[in-house]
């Protein structure tokens, strides 16, 4: 998490919808063989306490679970960018980096196989419903391909989550510096990723 308390002002139920919608991450336990981290799909519970995700068997990370639950983070990147100084109208300033990340910290651990098929269902209905089409389900796969792939994958949950956020959007630039900017990432063409939302999200940044 960047350290400037101007970036880390936001709620912690913003930074819990952050990841929630995300849905996505890396998911990094400490080992004695070093730090394993894994990219995983997830789905974040309503409280924000609690998630659910799964590993291929075969993973370290799941290997290194067999012993035992861990303590985890998982890293969810939200939109960045890259920031021109030239943007600010102020000769006086350097480039930076502008982005949104939620650090999702708790005790990860394996999870009885008997929840996978539930996790899978529910995993697929929250990325589906937002497709322009009818949702794909478990239950058009055959039942001999369904319980092969899933003889390959584990279930694991992180429980007792605390969150951490960073929303890096010019809060410390005066608001005509932190417009153009934001103008300059939205019409496209900075190194980043879905530049248009950070710049939608610099340009909500409250005055004063």
């Amino acid at each position: 998490m960047h350290p400037n308390p101007a970036f880390r002002h936001e709620p912690a139920e913003r930074a819990l919808a952050t990841a929630r919608e995300r849905g996505f991450g890396v998911l990094t336990v400490a080992s004695e063989a070093g730090v394993l981290a894994a990219h995983v799909p997830f789905v974040l519970d309503d409280a924000g306490t609690a998630l659910e995700a799964h590993l291929v068997r075969s993973n370290p990370l799941a290997r290194a679970l067999r012993a035992g639950p861990a303590d985890a983070l998982l890293i969810v990147s939200g939109p960045d960018a890259y920031v021109s100084p030239d943007w600010y109208g102020d000769p006086a300033q350097v480039p930076t980096w502008n982005y949104v990340a939620v650090h999702l910290r708790g005790r990860l651990a394996l999870r009885p196989d008997e929840t996978l098929r539930p996790h899978l269902d529910l995993l697929s209905a929250r990325f589906e419903e937002r497709l322009p089409k009818p949702p794909w389900t478990t239950a058009k796969m055959p039942l001999d391909k369904m319980a092969s792939m899933m003889r390959q994958i584990v279930p694991v949950a992180m429980t007792g989550i605390a969150v951490e956020s960073t929303f890096k959007l010019n809060q410390n630039k005066p608001a005509h510096a932190r417009a153009g900017a934001a103008a300059a990432i939205a019409a496209g063409g900075t190194p980043g990723m879905a530049t248009a939302a950070l710049a939608a999200l610099m340009r909500g940044v409250p005055e004063g």
